[in-house]
């Protein structure tokens, strides 16, 4: 489905902590961008997992990419990426690749598949540092505030490290 024909700015967030984690994220990447056009991508940054969880440390990325599908439809890329990788595991568990649509446009939505902007994006500095580095300047649709000024209101990016890499 287009929306209206219009491109619409859609930032993505990219998760890895199982196997060839720099490897997950460029093929998600390569993935991704068979089917809509990629924009800026950030660094990747290496993580403590949410909550003092016992597993394997993250790869967090975030990327701007620009398309005319439906939110909805754009989820359904991202879930079929995501299986093409191997993703198992829910939510909060070890995973090849986890890919969120972080904000899409100024949409603002609220169903039990898809809710836009992500809800946790204010809270969560693992994926706040990545996406200030690429777009300090955006505006959260509901909240008002710059990206660049929610992460500096989200305590403890102290766990977070930007990977030394020849980029991916």
């Amino acid at each position: 489905m287009i929306i209206n024909n219009e491109v619409a700015t859609v930032y993505l967030s990219l998760g890895t902590n199982l196997g060839d984690r720099e490897g997950n994220l460029k093929k998600a990447i390569d993935f991704i961008s068979q089917r809509i056009r990629l924009g800026a991508v950030s660094s990747v940054y290496e993580s403590e997992p949410e909550g003092g969880a016992s597993q394997p440390y993250y790869l967090n990325q975030v990327i701007e990419t620009f398309t005319r599908l439906a939110p909805r439809d754009l989820l359904v890329v991202a879930k079929n990426i995501e299986l093409k990788l191997g993703r198992v595991g829910g939510s909060g568990e070890p995973r090849t690749i986890d890919i969120d649509i972080l904000l899409f446009g100024d949409q603002v939505m609220d169903t039990p598949e898809l809710i836009i902007p992500h809800k946790r994006l204010p809270q969560r500095a693992f994926i706040l540092v990545p996406l200030a580095e690429i777009a300090p300047r955006l505006v959260h649709p509901l909240l008002k505030k710059t990206i660049k000024d929610l992460l500096e209101s989200v305590k403890g990016n102290a766990g977070i490290s930007k990977l030394k890499t020849d980029g991916v």
